[in-house]
């Protein structure tokens, strides 16, 4: 016999009034890569902060929250199958059970104006960070990579810009209610936060480099047990073939050079050296190699026009599920058989590769693949002096393009975030060239052979969110709500 709980909860769930929640959350999805339409995100939350004003009683509340979330972060994190099943619908689900939380914490009274900016914030805080180091997949910042307000992630971060989202959904839903003034009160203040944004501390240029970004290209979907290693190889040097003239440096991929040995133990070791030297230039390549019968190393090592290898950095943030697996002992004997064989050793070294250039020595930030989506990486990697961010990765065994599109994303707004020009690498794509206004200024398709090729800038000087980090809006996000929430506690 169903459960009396289950019925009630089914019949909850297929009222019309109880989908409004999950079409603002496809609004919201809509709003992010690949679809982009980035003012959806704002209608998303006016229409979420009016049917919160007219819902009552806790748990329709939760669930006003917990469909809002199902309709957002399912879409747009549904890539994850193709990595794990299981992962995909626990942290949907378990992110989605935090939004309904907050959402049972703000007030139906104007206090609501500041406790929702403040509840979503300090839940995408939570994203960025847990579990295991952090998800933080199809975030609301994300959504404004390429609209003009996406520069004011440089004032204090990605947290910053979520909180300005949302709150320009207030606005939104100010105007819907017909309440002038409060409108008129927010979006002045949205205002001056964007033009603040344009006069803050960016860093300067002080130099320029030649670069040349390889994508060797091949079949996207395509798993690494599925592949031969030496093919992946191949077409990356068949691609270095194609570089025009002679650039300071040269980016290669994230793991393209797979071994089954230690990499100074390889042949492949004594080409990429030849192949530095007839370039002339130092050329980056993207390493996986086996440490032993159960580990092995993510990492990109720096060799000079020599031929000498002069610098190392092994990844640290390393992908759950995907390159280790965490409580190993407890999930293995349930897991399915594409979990990996063998665990990632997370690095340790800081996130900067030192490079001996001709007219002067560079420092490059580095945040290797599914670091790019955790800002405390490439802001270690400046506040360590890089003078530009690399991002060599690889997506080449996801299927759609909702991940590729949500990296070059990321990327954009580490470039905003840092004030750095970022170079991302991808075997079979998306590769790009991003300034440190966080404009792609090229990029490849998906699968293509192809060279980018360009002059970019060297920076130094931070940015008042490179120096302060999150903490900031954490704080800031948790006195909000507590005031909004007590306040609303005495309101008649």
């Amino acid at each position: 016999m169903i459960p009396s709980q289950i019925v009630l909860f089914f019949r909850f769930i297929t009222r019309k009034q109880t989908l409004k929640p999950i079409y603002c959350g496809i609004c919201l999805v809509l709003s992010l890569p690949p679809w982009g339409f980035w003012p959806l995100a704002f209608l998303a939350f006016a229409m979420l902060d009016q049917i919160l004003k007219e819902t009552h009683g806790t748990k329709s509340r939760f669930f006003t929250g917990f469909g809002f979330a199902v309709g957002w972060l399912f879409p747009g994190t549904f890539w994850m199958i193709a990595l794990t099943v299981p992962g995909y619908f626990i942290q949907g689900f378990l992110f989605s059970g935090l939004y309904a939380l907050s959402t049972c914490l703000i007030p139906r009274s104007m206090h609501r104006l500041i406790a929702l900016p403040a509840a979503f914030t300090l839940i995408e805080a939570v994203r960025y960070r847990w579990p295991f180091g952090g998800v933080p997949l199809a975030t609301i910042a994300m959504s404004q990579s390429d609209s003009p307000f996406g520069q004011t992630a440089r004032v204090l971060g990605p947290l910053f810009l979520t909180a300005f989202v949302i709150i320009c959904g207030m606005a939104f839903a100010m105007l819907w209610e017909k309440k002038w003034k409060h409108a008129s009160a927010i979006v002045s203040v949205l205002l001056l936060i964007w033009g603040l944004s344009a006069i803050v501390p960016n860093g300067s240029a002080f130099s320029t480099i030649d670069v040349a970004i390889v994508q060797g290209g091949g079949e996207q979907g395509t798993r690494a047990i599925n592949t031969d290693e030496r093919e992946v190889f191949e077409r990356h040097v068949e691609a270095t073939g194609l570089i025009q003239g002679n650039p300071d440096i040269v980016l290669w991929p994230e793991d393209v050079v797979n071994l089954r040995q230690l990499f100074i133990d390889s042949p492949e070791r004594s080409e990429l050296s030849n192949l530095a030297q007839d370039l002339d230039a130092w050329l980056l390549a993207g390493i996986f190699e086996r440490l032993n019968e159960t580990s092995n190393a993510n990492a990109t090592v720096a060799i000079g026009p020599d031929g000498e290898i002069y610098d190392r950095y092994d990844k640290v943030r390393l992908v759950p599920f995907g390159e280790y697996v965490p409580l190993r002992s407890l999930i293995e004997p349930f897991a399915p058989e594409y979990l990996p064989v063998r665990d990632t050793v997370s690095g340790t070294g800081p996130p900067n590769l030192s490079l001996d250039l001709s007219d002067n020595a560079l420092d490059a930030g580095i945040s290797i693949s599914w670091e790019i989506f955790f800002e405390d990486r490439a802001r270690s990697a400046i506040q360590n002096g890089g003078q530009i961010l690399l991002n060599p990765t690889n997506g080449s065994s996801y299927w759609l393009r909702i991940l590729q599109t949500q990296q070059i994303a990321s990327s954009q707004l580490r470039a905003i975030e840092n004030g750095r020009w970022v170079l991302q690498a991808a075997p079979t794509g998306f590769s790009a060239i991003i300034n440190s206004d966080g404009k792609v200024l090229q990029r490849t398709s998906i699968s293509e052979m192809k060279v980018l090729q360009g002059e970019v800038e060297l920076r130094d000087g931070l940015t008042i969110a490179t120096r302060v980090g999150p903490f900031p809006m954490i704080i800031i996000s948790i006195l909000s709500l507590g005031t909004a929430f007590a306040c609303s506690r005495k309101d008649p």
